[in-house]
């Protein structure tokens, strides 16, 4: 047996945990060795009682590893475990570090540049509005966006991630085969179509349940590299995702609202807090290039090809140079309207090709050498 197909044997027994199996692993060395160990030898390690020494000792009675491994293989899901690469490096180091991943769809690298979108389920029109073109832009900047793919703030985050061309990973309370809730498999669908990936910690039959969803938050907040809540009440699942982040290190982002909307609560108390405050994308964007040791989203080196650009983004582009341009100078060089100008330079910004300075006044990015 590989060490893999131990870690998911372990993550199918019920009541084990990532916990346990982490004192495990720091006391026997691996996931193959736990499970080759005697009972006595098992009883002997902090935390692990008769009863859970008993069940891994006859782990074959309780789990059925081979048919896990089938159908996630017929299902197109691949399980990783910590010694695949693409297994997120930020969730190795939290106290209780999933034991595997599964996913339908892809991960790539890129995707550690993720940025959480979280809010309610119970959503307004200017939540729902707020999340998707936040999650739209913040996509085409190459992050990465993470949601739970609930109803509400995470769908429309999802949804403007891939309306945008952008990538989105969805992070679910319930095992794969049993997704939650059911009316978002489409959503799901489309994700894993070439658009991000879903993901689970949990067995592929696992039904969801109270225990499942907080254990669906850490993840969401120690993948991200910062969490933006959209739209909340002062109760939250969405809150305690932010206060998890939070004493993760991570920067808490939040988009105000109506002081007299219970909707908001929850948002205008985080900012009260110390969050963020979030009107635009170009805040956290901002905010991210600030802390170049937590996010490395600078352009790609010099030899890698420019989006693609239409005609008006072209022009705007060759009249910057690596100096300041006042918005009046570009206009005159690119004798283009000053409309058309201006909604240029926003769509260039959010391609990661221009920057806005205070004046405003705008500059050509330059790629950095030493990506």
């Amino acid at each position: 047996m590989t060490t893999r197909e131990a870690t998911i044997a372990l993550n199918l027994l019920p009541r084990v945990g990532p916990v346990r199996v982490r004192r495990l692993i720091e006391a026997l060395g691996s996931a193959s060795a736990i499970l080759q160990a005697s009972s006595s030898t098992l009883c002997k390690i902090k935390g692990i009682g008769r009863e859970t020494a008993t069940m891994i000792t006859h782990w074959e009675d309780h789990v059925d590893l081979s048919a896990e491994l089938q159908e996630a293989q017929q299902r197109g899901i691949r399980i990783i475990t910590q010694e695949d690469p693409l297994y997120p490096s930020t969730l190795s180091h939290i106290y209780d570090p999933p034991l595997a991943l599964y996913v339908w769809g892809e991960l790539l690298e890129k995707d550690k540049h993720a940025l959480a979108v979280v809010g309610s389920r119970r959503t307004t029109h200017y939540g729902r509005d707020c999340a998707r073109k936040l999650s739209a832009q913040l996509a085409q900047s190459g992050f990465s966006i993470l949601s739970g793919l609930a109803r509400g703030i995470d769908a429309q985050a999802h949804q403007g991630a891939i309306e945008s061309g952008g990538r989105t990973i969805a992070v679910i309370g319930s095992g794969l085969a049993q997704l939650y809730p059911p009316e978002h498999m489409k959503l799901a669908e489309q994700i894993a179509d070439g658009h991000g990936a879903v993901v689970s910690e949990f067995p592929l039959q696992l039904p969801p349940d109270k225990r499942t969803f907080p254990m669906r938050n850490r993840i969401v907040a120690a993948w991200s590299s910062g969490i933006l809540v959209v739209e909340c009440p002062k109760w939250s699942g969405s809150i305690i995702t932010a206060n998890l982040g939070s004493e993760m290190g991570k920067t808490v982002y939040a988009v105000p609202g109506p002081i007299d909307q219970p909707s908001s609560a929850g948002c205008n108390q985080l900012i009260r807090d110390g969050a963020t405050l979030v009107t635009s994308a170009h805040d956290i964007l901002d905010d991210m290039e600030a802390l170049p040791l937590k996010l490395e989203l600078e352009l790609q080196p010099s030899s890698t090809p420019l989006p693609e650009l239409d005609a008006h983004e072209s022009t705007v582009l060759q009249t910057l140079e690596a100096t300041e341009s006042s918005l009046d100078q570009i206009v005159t060089r690119s004798q283009l309207p000053v409309p058309i100008v201006i909604s240029t330079l926003l769509k260039l910004e959010m391609k990661r090709l221009v920057r806005q300075l205070p004046g405003p006044r705008y500059l050509r990015r330059i790629p950095r050498t030493d990506e």
